[in-house]
């Protein structure tokens, strides 16, 4: 099968794109600059270069293509609500160019993206198969940019490594290259209108991830109360409080994508990826 990989130089899509080469795949990945591309040509993928606001691009690139995983994101803050209005364009263009193909379809849930979300299922009506890919809100590994790094971080300029109350609010979790695995396997044979769940881990104390950061860091792990988590944490104060695989039904949504396809995640969990160290050079 030939897929178009957007986002294919990043994290996650990296990952992606040497899973399906790695599966007998071939690959074209949008790449924004020469400097990312010779990271993608190195695996055998082709590039295209571009970006979500090349629309015309992106139809002609998915209309060329067998599948389409859709990563790329930008990750704008101070604008998050032009970046969820850039993704819905982006999927309809792809998906438009898709329609009455019975062509796979695979992009991923962002916060807040519900409108994103429901144009993608609205077109399987439309002869796509698509599928929606969440991904735990840590997706951990080599490489890894994301909330874990930014508690380290937060640990190492502060002297500890804070959790929340009694610290049993649960974090789901998920290796980059198990996540990579899903996304083939949803490309392959996900039915069409599929929501699927990438977690590894399906809840993990924040009391353990504080408590790995500090043997890591040689500080002490301690516990602060809610109403200090904002000043201490920032932004992240808000996530870092919710028992997560609670609120989203981790656990069930989890055996699902795995019952569904056979999805079984061979990496190490976030504990043992934080115990090997590589997060803290």
């Amino acid at each position: 099968m030939h897929v178009f990989v957007t986002g294919a130089t990043g994290y996650v899509g990296s990952a992606v794109v040497r899973e399906l080469i790695g599966a007998g795949h071939s690959v074209s990945g949008l790449c924004r600059s020469e400097e990312k591309a010779a990271g993608l040509k190195a695996t055998g993928a082709k590039v295209l270069y571009g970006t979500l606001d090349d629309l015309d691009t992106l139809s002609s690139a998915a209309a060329a293509a067998d599948g389409v995983i859709h990563l790329a994101f930008t990750n704008d803050f101070s604008d998050f609500e032009g970046a969820l209005a850039l993704d819905l364009r982006a999927a309809q263009a792809m998906g438009a160019a898709l329609e009455g193909s019975g062509k796979p379809f695979i992009t991923t849930a962002h916060a807040n993206g519900h409108t994103v979300d429901q144009a993608v299922l609205s077109m399987a009506e439309r002869g796509i198969r698509t599928s929606i890919v969440s991904l735990a809100p840590s997706v951990h590994g080599e490489g890894d940019k994301g909330f874990v790094p930014m508690m380290i971080n937060i640990a190492r300029a502060k002297g500890f490594a804070a959790y929340i109350g009694d610290g049993t609010n649960r974090w789901p979790a998920v290796h980059r290259l198990d996540a990579a695995i899903l996304y083939r396997l949803a490309l392959e044979s996900a039915p069409a209108g599929s929501r699927l769940l990438g977690a590894g881990d399906e809840g993990i104390p924040l009391r353990e991830i504080a408590a790995v950061i500090g043997r890591q860091l040689k500080v002490p792990a301690v516990s602060i109360t809610p109403e200090e988590a904002t000043s201490h944490f920032g932004f992240l104060g808000a996530i870092a409080a919710l028992d997560i695989t609670s609120l989203y039904n981790t656990t069930q949504a989890s055996l699902a994508t795995r019952e569904r396809l056979g999805w079984k995640p061979i990496q190490p969990g976030l504990i043992a990826d934080l115990e090997k160290g590589h997060y803290f050079a």
